[in-house]
């Protein structure tokens, strides 16, 4: 990953889930819950990104606000 921490400057990131509980999930139907991926710098534990793999699982495109 070319990736550069913005506080320490590190390059060294790894890839973290949150799942279970910590799923995230959209305000209108929060049944379908997804696991939340994050970017973290190794170096500093600074979140650089996060993100849901799938999108299309919580709101298919039908059910999209546009």
């Amino acid at each position: 990953m070319d990736t550069k921490c913005p506080y320490c400057g590190g390059t060294d990131m790894i890839e973290g889930v949150q799942g279970g509980y910590g799923a995230v999930s959209e305000v209108n139907h929060g049944f379908r819950g997804e696991a939340l991926h994050h970017i973290i710098c190794r170096n500093c534990g600074t979140v650089i990104r996060s993100y849901v793999k799938d999108p299309e699982k919580m709101f298919p495109k039908k059910e999209r606000k546009e």
